[in-house]
C-alpha cells in the first residue's frame, strides 16, 4: 500500500492506495493535539503584526512554543499513522508528503523572517510526516504540490480521469483537490 498524504496546519487527508491505483482508504487525519497553535512561527512569531497576538512572544518564548507543538504534532501524527496502518489489509510500502527546501533554516530567529515565516509551520509537518514514515521502514518520496496531478496524469494517459476522478463516483464525497493530490503522489512516486 501507499499513502499519500496532503497536510495543512494541524491535519492532513491521508490517502492509501494499491499498486493498481484503487483508493483503498481515504480519510482526515489529525496532526496536533487540540489547543496548540498549529501554526506557531506564523500565527504567533510572524513579522506581520496581523499574525502577532497583543503580547508578543521572543525568540526564547517562541522556540519553547515550537518544542511543545513539535512534540504534539510527532505525538498525534505519529498515533493517526499507527490507526490508519492498523486498520490496512496490507502493509504500507511508502507515504507521500509534499516537498520542502532542503537548506530551510532551523534557527527560529530566522525562521520567524520574512521569507521564512510562512513556511517554517508548513516544513515542520512535512519534516516529522518524513521522519516518522522513516522509523516505520516505509520509503518516502516527496512531490510538488502544483505539478504532481499532472505527473500522474502523464503516468496514467487514457486511465487519468476515471482514476484521479472516479473515486468520487465510487466512494461519494468528501473527495476534493487534496484527495486527488494526495492519490497522485502515490501513483509518481512508484
Amino acid at each position: 500500500m501507499r499513502v499519500g498524504i496532503a497536510h495543512h496546519f494541524g491535519w492532513a487527508v491521508a490517502v492509501t492506495a494499491s499498486t493498481e491505483y484503487e483508493v483503498i482508504d481515504r480519510r482526515r487525519v489529525e496532526l496536533i493535539a487540540p489547543g496548540l497553535p498549529a501554526a506557531p512561527i506564523h500565527n504567533r512569531g510572524g513579522a506581520h503584526q496581523l499574525h502577532q497576538p497583543a503580547d508578543s512572544l521572543d525568540d526564547r518564548a517562541l522556540t519553547a512554543l515550537v518544542i511543545e507543538v513539535r512534540a504534539s504534532v510527532t505525538q498525534a501524527t505519529s498515533a493517526a499513522l499507527d490507526e490508519l496502518s492498523a486498520d490496512l489489509s496490507e502493509p504500507i510500502v511508502s507515504m507521500a508528503v509534499r516537498s520542502w527546501p532542503t537548506e530551510f533554516p532551523t534557527d527560529i530567529a530566522v525562521q520567524r523572517r520574512v521569507p521564512y515565516e510562512s513556511r517554517a509551520d508548513s516544513v515542520m509537518y512535512c519534516q516529522v510526516l518524513a521522519a516518522l514514515a522513516h522509523a516505520r521502514g516505509w520509503k518516502v518520496h516527496v512531490y510538488d504540490a502544483k505539478s504532481v496531478e499532472a505527473e500522474a496524469t502523464s503516468v496514467l494517459g487514457p486511465r487519468a480521469h476515471e482514476v484521479l476522478l472516479g473515486p468520487r463516483m465510487r466512494l461519494g464525497p468528501p473527495w476534493t483537490k487534496d484527495h486527488r493530490i494526495a492519490l497522485a503522489a502515490t501513483i509518481v512516486h512508484r
